[in-house]
């Protein structure tokens, strides 16, 4: 099984929040053997969406044979004015290279959805996130997962029971879709 944990955030920082949360999903599925890749903005040299160009950009080609061949896929942003991060949906659009393919985008993928805010608003991104992977044509996980920030860490940094407990119950969930879903 391939997983795919796409980070649409742009932070560097490898403490980062998006960092820490891809690597726990990479983690986690890894430990039911599959085949795991995390795919970062910040180093995918993803440029604007642009349907003009002649040529699709190399970084493009490779994101989406990434995204395409992913028999699940995790998406994780941080909330940005309501929705997902800018950058992430960029990469989204460019998904329109496959447009005129036997089985175009993301047609029959399963995704699962974390978005984390620090407010309380982080449910907006979720929604954002599943109308574009609807549009995808994938077919999404009923379990998200909207992180209120301050309830995130404990008081050493590390994922609070109830996170950990929420990503782990994702984990399951999408092996298990995965094992029984019709062909």
């Amino acid at each position: 099984m391939n997983v795919l944990v796409f980070n649409g955030a742009l932070e560097r920082r490898s403490n980062a929040t998006s960092h820490k949360i891809a690597d726990y999903f990479k983690t986690e599925f890894e430990a039911t053997g599959a085949n795991v890749t995390v795919f970062n903005l910040p180093d995918s040299g993803i440029p604007l969406f642009d349907v003009t160009l002649n040529t699709v950009p190399k970084s493009v080609e490779m994101m989406a044979h990434v995204f395409r061949h992913a028999d699940i896929h995790i998406w994780l942003t941080p909330l940005y004015h309501g929705g997902m991060t800018g950058v992430m949906k960029n990469c989204l659009d460019w998904l329109e290279v496959s447009s005129k393919e036997t089985t175009p985008y993301l047609t029959d993928k399963t995704i699962g959805f974390v978005c984390w805010a620090d407010g309380s608003h982080a449910m907006n991104g979720i929604t954002n996130m599943d109308a574009v992977a609807k549009s995808l044509r994938a077919w999404t996980l009923p379990f998200s997962i909207p992180v209120a920030r301050k309830a995130l860490y404990d008081h050493e940094g590390a994922f609070t029971d109830e996170y950990r407990q929420k990503f782990d119950q994702m984990v399951k969930l999408l092996v298990n879709c995965k094992h029984h879903k019709p062909v």
